[in-house]
């Protein structure tokens, strides 16, 4: 959540800043950021020896129309 929160906030990013704001390991960084891309909620540019990423605003105007039609439903069951 965090890496997606700098995302849309700065509207792109560079991995490298990622690791400082966030403070976690490069290598972890780089997974979730490859994590992110492979289901298309972001998408990377190569920029010298840097990548930049930013937000697939395709994607992302799909998955949050999604998710609020999901937690916009009513439950219909008394749990517990």
């Amino acid at each position: 959540m965090a890496i997606l929160k700098f995302l849309i906030k700065l509207e792109s990013y560079v991995c490298g800043n990622l690791v400082k704001e966030i403070g976690f390991a490069q290598p972890t960084i780089s997974q979730h950021l490859k994590e992110l891309k492979n289901v298309g909620i972001i998408k990377g540019k190569i920029e010298g020896t840097s990548v930049c990423y930013c937000i697939y605003q395709e994607n992302w105007a799909q998955i949050k129309n999604t998710v609020g039609k999901f937690l916009n439903q009513s439950m219909t069951n008394n749990c517990c």
